[in-house]
């Protein structure tokens, strides 16, 4: 059973999500978990601009993956940061050359599901990940969430992100705060929950 981690992130907050979702789903017997970020299509000079360079080195060991090994998975997480409500331009380029896979089925009855980084409380995260969530519909992708049975997602002790729709973190408008314990737990429950499921429809 193959688990496709994949991942855009500039600062390195959906990167950190992105282990935790794949410690979740690791530890579903049969569960072979891997972890991939999409190419960045920024150039250099403006990543060193926006202080993003630097960042970016902590997850450069991740491969890079091609749209056509999206089919190889039984269960694909999609990780973004939000832009304005929205995934980064980034992870949209990257579906966006999924055409071939649509024309021929190839992600039909797959499981998919989405987790997200906003920058304040209520910077998009929802409307990211539902919106997100049209894609995989298009691709006939079985979509999956996180369940209330998640007890993170009740918390109220603290400022927290987290959604039934998938896991989020609050990045700060700087970028100084990082995934918090709350919502590092969500994300390795959302990866074992996908997991889970997609042993159900593989076995």
């Amino acid at each position: 059973m193959k688990i496709y981690v994949v991942f855009y992130s500039m600062y390195g907050h959906v990167f950190k999500m992105a282990e935790a979702i794949a410690e979740g789903a690791n530890t579903v017997g049969g569960a072979e978990v891997k972890l991939f970020q999409v190419a960045e299509t920024l150039p250099g000079d403006v990543l060193e601009k926006m202080h993003a360079k630097d960042a970016k080195k902590a997850f450069a060991h991740v491969p890079v993956i091609d749209a056509k090994q999206l089919a190889e998975a039984d269960a694909i997480l999609f990780g973004t940061p939000t832009r304005f409500g929205n995934m980064a331009a980034q992870m949209r380029a990257f579906l966006d050359s999924t055409g071939g896979l649509w024309k021929n089925g190839d992600l039909v009855g797959k499981v998919g599901s989405v987790f997200a980084s906003t920058a304040t409380q209520h910077g998009g995260q929802e409307t990211t990940i539902t919106s997100f969530h049209t894609t995989l519909f298009h691709q006939g992708m079985i979509v999956v969430g996180v369940p209330y049975s998640c007890k993170g997602l009740s918390e109220m002790g603290e400022i927290s992100g987290g959604t039934p729709y998938g896991a989020t973190t609050l990045a700060s408008d700087d970028g100084s705060r990082q995934p918090s314990a709350n919502e590092l737990a969500i994300a390795r429950f959302q990866g074992k929950h996908v997991a889970e499921i997609a042993k159900k429809l593989v076995g």
